[in-house]
C-alpha cells in the first residue's frame, strides 16, 4: 500500500519568516493567496495542523476549499495533547476531526479529547510516528492527499520523516526579521548538509506583489 501524498503549504516574508518574534498569529498574505490556499484545500482528503498553529488562531475551523460538497478530514497533530479544548473547532459542524498523539499522553487528556472528536491516534514514544499516523489516516479515512498547514516544528517533523512530497511557498514582499520568528522548518533540523532534505522548483507564478513557488521532492519517499 503506498502512503498518501503530503504537501506543505505556508506563506512567508521574503527573509523567511511565518510570523513575528513574538509568535502571534501574523495574516500578510494577500488575498489571492488565500485563494490558492483554498484551491490547495480543494484538492486534498485531509488538513493537517499542529496544536501551537491552532490554538494562536482561535476561529480557525478548516474549512473546505472551493467546489468542495464536503471538507477534508480535520487533523490536529499534538504530541502530548496540549490543544485548547474550548477551540472553536471542536464547535463547529463538518467533517470529522482526528487528533494525533503520541503514547506519552495522559489517560485524562485522552478521556477529554476523545469527547470532543470522532477519533485519537496514538503512535509513537516521544514524537508522533508520523508514517503510522499517515497509514491509519489512509485506511480508515481512504485519505490519499494530506495537506499540511504548519506550523514550523509540524513542517520541520514531516520533512525529517522523508513524508513531504510538496511544498507550496508564498512569498510576501515584507521583511519581519527577528532572531526568534519562525520559520517554516523550525524544531531539531538537520546536523549537516549532506543530510538535509533537497527539493526542485517545480513551477512559479507572480500576483500581484506575491510570488507562488511550488517545490517537489527530488526523492520521492519510498513507498512501502
Amino acid at each position: 500500500m503506498s502512503r498518501p501524498f503530503v504537501f506543505i503549504n505556508m506563506s512567508m516574508s521574503a527573509d523567511g519568516k511565518i510570523a513575528s518574534s513574538d509568535r502571534k498569529l501574523t495574516t500578510f498574505g494577500s488575498r489571492a493567496d488565500h485563494d490558492r490556499l483554498l484551491e490547495l484545500r480543494a484538492k486534498s482528503d485531509a488538513i493537517l495542523t499542529g496544536a501551537g498553529t491552532l490554538n494562536a488562531q482561535p476561529d480557525i475551523t478548516l474549512s473546505p476549499g472551493k467546489n468542495r460538497s464536503h471538507g477534508p478530514l480535520r487533523v490536529i497533530v499534538s504530541g502530548s495533547g496540549r490543544i485548547n479544548l474550548k477551540h472553536k473547532i471542536f464547535h463547529t459542524s463538518g467533517s470529522p476531526i482526528v487528533v494525533l498523539v503520541n503514547k506519552g499522553v495522559s489517560r485524562k487528556r485522552l478521556k477529554e479529547l476523545k469527547t470532543l472528536t470522532d477519533t485519537v491516534y496514538s503512535s509513537g514514544v516521544n514524537e508522533v510516528n508520523f508514517k503510522k499516523a499517515f497509514d491509519f489516516l489512509s485506511m480508515k479515512y481512504k485519505a490519499k492527499r494530506i495537506l499540511c498547514e504548519g506550523g514550523g516544528k509540524l513542517n520541520d517533523s514531516l520533512i525529517r520523516a522523508n513524508l513531504v512530497d510538496e511544498i507550496n511557498l508564498t512569498i510576501c514582499p515584507l521583511i519581519l526579521g527577528g532572531k526568534d520568528a519562525p520559520t517554516i522548518a523550525d524544531g531539531i533540523g538537520f546536523d549537516n548538509l549532506v543530510q538535509t532534505a533537497r527539493f526542485k522548483l517545480h513551477s512559479h507564478e507572480e500576483v500581484g506583489k506575491e510570488i507562488f513557488l511550488t517545490y517537489r521532492a527530488i526523492k520521492s519517499p519510498k513507498v512501502r
